[in-house]
């Protein structure tokens, strides 16, 4: 029915930098339009595509939102090791937040388990960050410091084998 409309490559600083000024108004989803907008013209686009993938992880809380697995897809397309290794454990973080603000039943194991997962993706991608580039430590102070202002997220305990009509 309707047909979406090129940007031009000379557009493309322009757009992103609306793209990341969305994002700081909480408008996540048109961050993620003006990101797909940028990689339909340069689908190697580094900064579109991190802004892609924080886009859609700024969505994890919206019932309507992109989920884990949207921003997951982003990855392998990052050029190097390190970051790939720091945004996926930022989704695992972001995933994690998003499950402690949901409140629902298990949702307190499955949040420290997203968020021992960034914990372990932040350490990895310290092993192998440029120089000068403390942010996977930054992100993994924010998980420890995380985990104890919610002392209640406690990992999940081996669960017992119960017969469902016995056996």
């Amino acid at each position: 029915m309707f047909t979406l409309k090129p940007i031009t490559a000379d557009g493309i600083p322009a757009a992103l930098e609306r793209a990341e000024r969305y994002r700081l108004l909480n408008d996540p989803v048109a961050a993620e339009s003006i990101c797909l907008d940028v990689l339909e013209i340069d689908p190697e686009n580094q900064r579109a595509l991190v802004a892609l993938l924080l886009a859609r992880s700024d969505q994890f809380s919206s019932p309507h939102g992109a989920g884990v697995a949207q921003a997951r897809e982003v990855l392998p397309r990052l050029s190097g090791a390190y970051d790939r290794a720091y945004y996926a454990g930022l989704i695992a973080e972001r995933r994690g937040r998003a499950l402690l603000d949901a409140h629902g039943p298990g949702q307190a194991q499955m949040a420290w388990h997203a968020i021992r997962e960034a914990m372990e993706l932040y350490e990895s991608a310290e092993r192998i960050r440029p120089p000068g580039n403390d942010d996977a430590l930054l992100r993994w102070n924010t998980c420890v410091r995380l985990l104890k202002a919610h002392p209640n997220l406690e990992p999940r305990g081996e669960e017992e084998y119960q017969p469902v009509m016995g056996d």
